[in-house]
């Protein structure tokens, strides 16, 4: 069942600490988007299942690249798209909104999104690798 936009953006609003539901909702568009362009298969359109519409969208829609960044480099990304951001508040950001989609996602799929991703995805979906 698919979360409601509301619901989503309030359970972001919570986590990242936001101030308000823009700040949450360019966040989640910010990453999102960029993760859409890291994965192939069905896993972006089986995440995209599991969030509104204007969320799912950005998963769907994406272009993959051809060869998905390091978990270093997306942090580095998402700087570049948010106004003011470091790398420590893009990372909480990307955990903020990540978190909150593998909470989202069906059994298993997170762990197939992550077998696609380089080292380090893990911590930023808040999913912690056994090591």
């Amino acid at each position: 069942m698919t979360v409601s936009w509301e619901d989503f953006l309030a359970r972001v609003v919570e986590r990242g600490e936001y101030r308000d539901e823009a700040e949450a909702g360019h966040a989640a568009r910010v990453v999102l988007g960029l993760l859409g362009e890291h994965l192939v298969g069905s896993e972006p359109a089986e995440l995209a299942d599991a969030l509104p519409d204007t969320y799912a969208s950005l998963l769907r829609d994406a272009r993959p690249t051809g060869e998905p960044l390091t978990a270093e480099r997306f942090v580095e990304a998402v700087v570049g798209w948010i106004d003011g951001a470091t790398p420590a508040t893009a990372q909480w950001d990307i955990g903020a909104v990540l978190s909150t989609v593998a909470d989202l996602a069906p059994d298993g799929l997170i762990d197939r999104v992550l077998d696609q991703l380089p080292d380090g995805y893990d911590l930023l979906f808040g999913h912690p690798l056994p090591t």
